[in-house]
């Protein structure tokens, strides 16, 4: 385990370092015992040999006497749990939410209104598709789970780094899944959706054009899951102490910055690094570098969403920033790992239906379905209704009611009543009075004859779509249609190609589906019915806040990662001032070498390989020697260099003769990412700088040095 260091800032001031939370008392009388325990059966009985089983003579058979044998066989056979349907392959952690200031005046959720509560968080990220045994760099959604662990209840904000989804309604929410997932005929291709199945249903389904785009975009491989955004999804409601509601909007949004991985990086990271995403979020943490967000509202009231061009309970929608600002009102810090990750990120239960005072639902009806969804499978995986009474999901505030026995259930009750009313306890647990704390649903007025419709208003399936498109930065647009070249090229019915071409893309724009259909070898020919109409006709403008490509006001550095390149001859001042000077900024570096050990001629001692530490591991690479000596070890950081350039990464050398060597030019002001100083303070502060950039995409369209 990585020795725990503290961030450093880059301003020259004397760092404040967070306090990992307190455990959660909750936990505690479910923990195992002190490390110095002796070993003892599931009942508490010393075990004196725990090496043999007991046996009828020393080459004789098993006893089915042997009760330790079979208790410990046992609980191994049935270790394993069933492995949620979505959302399988997961990492997380523990931390704090801190409101900025009140928000009582639209809420009453007591965690939003007192700025001194720190409330307690287990925060969940997590793949869609792949099972939990796949990689974590695939093209998917990831899911974004917050349980806040507050003083009226447990709260859960079940959200994705989308802001959208691909369905309108949760009745079609199991057909969506069996689509996407492996093929039931042969269970190919494990977390991805570039099949037959995934792109016949979307192509069918057109309201899930907006979603395509954004799983198609760059925001589908996140750099970590630090560098990436949260979404609620849907609309739903605060509530005030005066009944009073509006509707809003949840964003999480990093501080370190949204940034992501291009394709080729993805792919590599699949085969060297599966576990590069819960590797990053787990060393962060023991490093001190602890991962944070802002959490930012959209409120508005009726009369606006009355005013918008499209409706704010269709989920495949979203309200862009422009229309509605997020305005941001607390920040949420990671700052502890999970102890067992079998116990607390495995077992961890979220649900929508998860609320507390001052929060509500609105009709959303992919909302509603996942309020049940979510119990029932909970009910299932974890087995029986008492899922709430595991460690990780038990409310820290006092619970009571009459619910008792059942599957695993823990706690002990006491007394004879088990029912409400009752006279025998004096009528406890009693009900609360709203104004004294009792959850109360919104009084919504409710009419309508019960028929399976669908609102006209959700019918506009292209023009949000069109406006993601519109908001895309020229790299962005050409990686969009690069993974749509690549996932249409692995469907291999021509009609679903057709289909997708015909009926999706070319009604979200006509130079996207002639740009892929170029790269498809098809001809676009679009038919009469192709052309859907926008609601009300309007034309789609564009929301600069969807693009990746904003250069941070001030770059946001700690965390980030960095190769430094050394061989015979480097220099062993210059590399040591490099990490320290990269360390006081809240770098972390790694010496790398052709080999592990000290580096002949340099004192310096390398800590792992070119091979062993891709530079898709890295945000940046630094070399600090020239590629010379044996011929493996020259080829090895040419290539190392080359693939960084090609990824669009930062690249410094400790010497413009060292970046001679290495074939490359930098122009000066570091406006393409190439960088050079032979002072160790100035380089690490022009890496700071280059920092503020997502990527050099502008390298795409050059020759990679060699």
């Amino acid at each position: 385990m990585p020795a725990k260091k503290r961030a450093k800032p880059s301003n020259g001031k004397k760092p404040v370092v967070a306090k990992p939370t307190e455990k959660i008392s909750a936990l505690e009388p479910f923990r195992a015992g002190p490390a110095d325990a002796v070993l003892t059966t599931n009942q508490g009985v010393s075990i004196a040999d725990n090496q043999n089983s007991l046996r009828a003579g020393e080459r004789g058979p098993t006893m089915l006497e042997d009760f330790i044998l079979r208790e410990k066989i046992t609980h191994f056979d049935h270790e394993r749990i069933p492995e949620r349907v979505v959302h399988a392959r997961g990492a997380a952690a523990h931390g704090y939410f801190q409101v900025y200031a009140s928000m009582a005046d639209v809420t009453r959720a007591h965690f939003l209104s007192d700025p001194s509560l720190r409330t307690p968080v287990f925060v969940r990220f997590s793949t869609v598709g792949g099972s939990r045994g796949s990689a974590d760099t695939p093209r998917d959604v990831r899911g974004f789970a917050v349980k806040f662990y507050t003083q009226e209840g447990n709260y859960d904000l079940v959200g994705n780094n989308m802001p959208v989804f691909f369905i309108q309604d949760a009745i079609k929410f199991p057909d969506f899944v069996h689509a996407v997932k492996p093929e039931p005929h042969n269970e190919i291709p494990q977390a991805s959706s570039a099949h037959d199945t995934f792109w016949d249903f979307v192509s069918l389904t057109l309201e899930s054009s907006h979603m395509v785009m954004w799983l198609m975009s760059d925001r589908a491989i996140p750099r970590s899951f630090a560098t990436m955004e949260g979404f609620g999804v849907h609309t739903f409601r605060f509530v005030n102490a005066a009944g009073e509601s509006r509707y809003v909007k949840f964003h999480w949004k990093p501080l370190a910055g949204t940034h992501s991985l291009v394709w080729d990086e993805a792919q590599q990271l699949m085969v060297k690094d599966a576990d590069f995403n819960r590797r990053d979020l787990w060393e962060s943490i023991e490093n001190g570098n602890f991962p944070e967000w802002e959490l930012g509202v959209q409120m508005f009231g009726d009369a606006e969403a009355d005013g918008f061009d499209f409706d704010i309970l269709d989920p495949t929608k979203l309200i862009p920033e422009e229309l509605v600002p997020v305005q941001m009102i607390g920040k949420m810090v990671l700052d502890r790992n999970p102890d067992s990750y079998f116990a607390e990120t495995e077992q961890v239960a979220f649900c929508t239906a998860h609320l507390v005072p001052g929060i509500d639902f609105t009709n959303d009806p992919l909302l509603q379905g996942r309020n049940f969804s979510y119990l029932d499978t909970q009910l299932s995986r974890l087995g029986g209704p008492n899922f709430h009474e595991i460690p990780i999901n038990r409310p820290v505030c006092p619970f009571s009611n009459g619910q008792r026995d059942g599957m695993h259930r823990m706690t002990i009750d006491t007394g004879n009543t088990a029912y409400d009313p009752n006279s025998l306890d004096d009528g406890f647990p009693k009900e609360v009075p709203t104004a004294n704390g009792g959850f109360a649903t919104y009084p919504q007025r409710i009419d309508g004859v019960a028929r399976r419709v669908r609102s006209a208003s959700f019918d506009d399936h292209f023009s949000q779509a069109t406006l993601f498109w519109n908001s895309m930065t020229a790299p962005e647009k050409d990686h969009i249609v690069s993974a749509l070249s690549f996932e249409l090229t692995k469907v291999t019915r021509p009609e679903i190609r057709s289909r997708v071409l015909e009926m999706m893309l070319f009604n979200i724009d006509a130079e996207l589906a002639a740009r892929v259909a170029v790269n498809l070898g098809m001809v676009l020919e679009p038919s009469n019915g192709s052309r859907k109409t926008r609601k009300n006709g309007k034309a789609a403008k564009a929301s600069p806040a969807l693009s990746l490509m904003k250069p941070a006001a001030e770059p946001f550095v700690r965390g980030r990662k960095v190769a430094i390149l050394v061989g015979p001859g480097a220099d062993a001042r210059t590399v040591a001032g490099l990490q320290t000077a990269l360390g006081d900024a809240g770098v972390e570096s790694l010496i790398l070498s052709d080999r592990i050990g000290v580096v002949d001629g340099s004192g310096i001692e390398a800590m792992q390989t070119f091979a062993t530490m891709p530079s898709v591991a890295f945000d940046a690479v630094v070399a600090a020697v020239e590629p010379d000596g044996t011929a493996p070890s020259r080829d090895a950081m040419l290539s190392y260099i080359q693939e960084a350039y090609g990824h669009g990464k930062p690249i410094a050398f400790t010497s413009e003769d060292i970046m001679a060597r290495f074939h490359v030019r930098a122009t000066g002001d570091a406006s393409d990412g190439i960088l050079s100083s032979e002072d160790a303070s100035e380089l690490c502060d022009l890496l700071v700088a280059a920092f503020g950039r997502p990527r050099f995409f502008d390298r795409e369209a050059s020759p990679v040095p060699g």
